[in-house]
């Protein structure tokens, strides 16, 4: 895919308008800005990263009330 280029401009109150090929493409509400220094990039991001990860990670490793039992013993022995 080739990169497309447009010139924006900044509003007073700091906003950009995005393309609407781009949003369309993207279909994302929500955009993480990343500062690289000489440039800004603009990522696409869930509304729900929370819900998104869960489902990513589901079944892997222990369940929080599970590792914050294990974490409490754990505090328990070394004060013993």
């Amino acid at each position: 895919m080739s990169a497309s280029e447009h010139i924006m401009t900044v509003s007073q109150n700091g906003q950009v308008s995005i393309p609407a090929v781009t949003r369309a493409r993207w279909k994302a509400r929500r955009v993480i800005v990343v500062d690289l220094g000489d440039r800004v990039v603009m990522r696409p991001t869930s509304d729900q990263p929370i819900a998104d990860l869960e489902g990513k990670y589901k079944g892997r490793g222990p369940a929080s009330d599970q590792a914050r039992r294990q974490a409490r013993q754990a505090e328990a022995s070394r004060k013993r």
